[in-house]
């Protein structure tokens, strides 16, 4: 279940289940804490949204019954919502080696150094990692740093 909180009145409650054939998205759009207007979509695969449940709030909002100003805000809401990126950070400190470093062995050590500090038990290097060309580190690290961000 995840919350989307648009002001002091407005929030969004939604939650996907697993079917047999895929999923569904379920958005209720809630006024002061209270219901007003749920949406429902099934899914087969991936959805062409810009973020989960963007589809299922537009439809929430189309089916409440509130004044054109509240949906027009609500509308915005929904269409200019971005989901913050936990690891971008984690890529921006890894890619500052790239202005301080002039050569690949302290790069590679510097980029590495912050994945584990901000991924913590979570990044494992190969074993065989020490033995691996300094190109070849920099290239994997420079590789995972773009899938973070």
């Amino acid at each position: 279940m995840k919350n989307f909180i648009v002001n002091d009145h407005y929030s969004f409650v939604c939650e996907s289940k697993k079917t047999r054939r895929g999923f569904n998205h379920y958005a209720t759009l809630c006024l002061n804490g209270s219901g007003i207007a749920s949406d429902k979509a099934c899914y087969l695969n991936r959805t062409w949204e810009s973020y989960e449940f963007q589809s299922v709030m537009r439809g929430a909002v189309g089916k409440a019954k509130i004044s054109t100003v509240d949906k027009d805000l609500l509308a915005g809401y929904v269409d200019s919502y971005r989901e913050d990126n936990a690891f971008a950070g984690i890529a921006a400190a890894a890619g500052i080696a790239d202005l301080l470093f002039d050569n690949a062995k302290d790069r590679s050590q510097w980029k590495l150094r912050m994945m584990k500090a901000g991924l913590g038990q979570h990044i494992s290097v190969p074993a065989d990692w020490e033995h691996l060309p300094v190109e070849e580190q920099e290239r994997r690290l420079n590789a995972a740093l773009g899938a973070l961000k």
